[in-house]
């Protein structure tokens, strides 16, 4: 779509009377967003309950790359011109981080345009001192794997290079450094506070208490400052909406916009056998190793994990990095994939530690979450190097099998109410 002298890219998916607008925060590419699975489904979860429309801003993404960093002018005509575009006479806006700017200043400039305003990890203006100490390292190392994005945004992924690998090409095929720092010469220079109580939509703010990047204190600005809005204060400290509990942030913008939660929105909880894998001591192997080498043999790693996994009839929800999530309708089959596994990496030369809990767990999709995940995770984080570790349920779902289990004692599981006993399997 041409904008004036510059091209803008948007793109529009999914069905339902309301239209949603999503303004992306300091970077975005429309086509490279999609290759992360867990992007992926947020943006999918939003599509299942309204059209859903993006767009990369000028200068970025797969719009115009020559068009410079644009002023908030720019900001406010590209997005009135994308809702022209698609034929939204009104539509409901949210804003991620620098992204909420513009929403909340299209919404003051154009009531009769927006029923709802969400802004996720944004601000009205932001301390000069606390981009000036970042953006410059942060232009530093990017598009290399040294950049800040994961660490700083998404502290989660910190040891999964899969994310890493995507999270480089994002950057760039979004903008250059230079690209970057000015942005944040913009956003320096950005103060939004004046307009805000010209506000008249619904507004939802939503933020992580743990944010690196943007601290909460500047959502709670905006909830205090916008009339009427609603503050919802998330658990967490990943900057993006699309990662971490996305659930719960898809949850809430659904309920907030439509005003009810979808059936098929909500989780659903079935008993599962829950198994962890993880690499012992990973992180002193991948500096031995070096980074080509370390590669290679998290390649050895996914694919033995994806093999016994399948042969065993279990479900491989994830890799975590140096490690591997996966469920199983069996206790016995989560049992017997564990140790198949860790002969075969064993074999391979990498010892691994796991850990095997049986409960409640809720389906998300394609992931899953609840009290039995985390259970097991921290089963898993108590193993020795090559031991696998089960919960006293799993022993007693599995009595009259052939294995044998032996005490490692009660123990107080992180988040979890009560003690546990832990057993060494064999």
């Amino acid at each position: 779509m041409r904008v004036g002298e510059a091209d803008v890219a948007y793109q529009v998916f999914g069905e339902g009377e309301l239209t949603f607008v999503g303004l992306p925060g300091i970077v975005s590419n429309l086509e490279v967003g999609w290759e992360d699975p867990e992007l992926r489904r947020f943006m999918t979860g939003i599509a299942s309950f309204a059209r859903y429309v993006i767009y990369d801003k000028r200068g970025q993404g797969m719009s115009d790359p020559d068009a410079g960093v644009p002023t908030l002018d720019d900001r406010v005509g590209d997005l009135e011109a994308v809702l022209d575009a698609v034929g939204a006479e009104q539509v409901a806006l949210g804003g991620v981080s620098e992204g909420g700017s513009t929403a909340a200043m299209f919404a003051a400039t154009y009531p009769e345009r927006v029923s709802h305003l969400i802004m996720y990890g944004s601000f009205a203006w932001i301390d000069p001192a606390l981009g000036d100490a970042f953006f410059p390292r942060w232009a530093e190392a990017w598009g290399t794997p040294e950049t800040l994005t994961v660490r700083a945004m998404v502290p989660s992924k910190a040891g999964d290079p899969n994310f890493l690998r995507w999270v480089n090409r994002l950057e760039r095929q979004s903008t250059t450094p230079g690209g970057l720092l000015a942005c944040w010469r913009w956003i320096r220079e950005m103060d939004l506070r004046p307009v805000l109580d010209s506000i008249q939509c619904p507004t939802l703010v939503m933020h992580r208490t743990g944010d690196r990047v943007v601290p909460v204190e500047y959502g709670r600005y905006l909830a205090e400052h916008i009339p009427g809005a609603r503050m919802e204060e998330l658990e967490g400290d990943t900057h993006p909406p699309g990662w971490g509990d996305f659930e719960t942030v898809l949850s809430l913008m659904e309920q907030f916009m439509t005003g009810h939660q979808s059936i098929a929105s909500q989780s659903e909880r079935v008993l599962s056998t829950v198994l962890f894998t993880d690499i012992v001591d990973s992180t002193a192997r991948a500096a031995a190793l070096g980074d080509s080498a370390w590669r290679r043999l998290l390649d050895q790693h996914d694919e033995i994990s994806r093999s016994t996994v399948a042969d065993c009839r279990g479900r491989l929800v994830k890799g975590t990095g140096d490690g591997m999530l996966a469920t199983f309708d069996a206790p016995v089959r989560g049992l017997r994939c564990a140790e198949t596994m860790r002969s075969a990496l064993s074999d391979a030369g990498i010892a691994i530690r796991a850990g095997v809990h049986t409960g409640e767990v809720e389906l998300r999709g394609d992931d899953v979450a609840g009290i039995g995940v985390h259970i097991a995770a921290r089963v898993a984080a108590l193993a020795g190097s090559g031991e696998l570790l089960a919960s006293r349920t799993v022993k007693d779902l599995v009595a009259g099998s052939d294995y044998a289990f032996e005490s490692r004692g009660m123990h107080s599981l992180k988040g979890v109410p009560d003690k546990w006993e832990l057993l060494a399997v064999s």
